[in-house]
């Protein structure tokens, strides 16, 4: 091999390296975002049972209820409710009516949650919950219509 062709196997072997490395990094980054989702759009889409995401609203009041070391409540963005299986201590600053988020698995007629996160403060909601809350016309700035 004449020394042109070392430098251009050199190059070709490096951006081939470089290509799997950027490859790989952004496969594992993707199998590793949670998306986020409001009720009215778990309904809309096919979601695999397998896939962990969040879903976002307010916690429906009414619809709390403890047993056999259970938790189920529903969330809602006021359009749609989606009812949520949950196992474990829920936040202390969770209660109806107020934003919650939740990770999890939905199967099908009911979301299995893994953990629950309640807002923070009197002001917190997450964006996309705000968003969807703005889209259905139940969003004003002090709170909910």
């Amino acid at each position: 091999m004449t020394p042109k062709q070392q430098r251009l196997a050199l190059f070709l072997a490096a951006v081939f390296s470089v290509s799997i490395a950027f490859f790989i990094i952004a496969k594992t980054f993707r199998d590793n975002l949670v998306f986020f989702h409001t009720p009215s759009e778990i309904y809309e889409q096919n979601i695999a049972p397998e896939k962990l995401i969040r879903i976002g609203g307010l916690v429906e009041i009414g619809s709390l209820k403890k047993g056999n070391g259970e938790i189920f409540f529903s969330v809602t963005d006021l359009k749609k409710s989606l009812p949520v299986e949950y196992n474990g201590a829920l936040p202390d600053l969770f209660r109806e009516g107020q934003g919650v988020v939740a990770e999890g698995y939905y199967r099908g007629e009911i979301f299995r949650a893994v953990e629950v996160l309640a807002k923070h403060d009197e002001k917190y909601m997450p964006p996309e919950v705000v968003r969807a809350l703005k889209k259905s016309g139940r969003w004003n700035e002090g709170g909910i219509k």
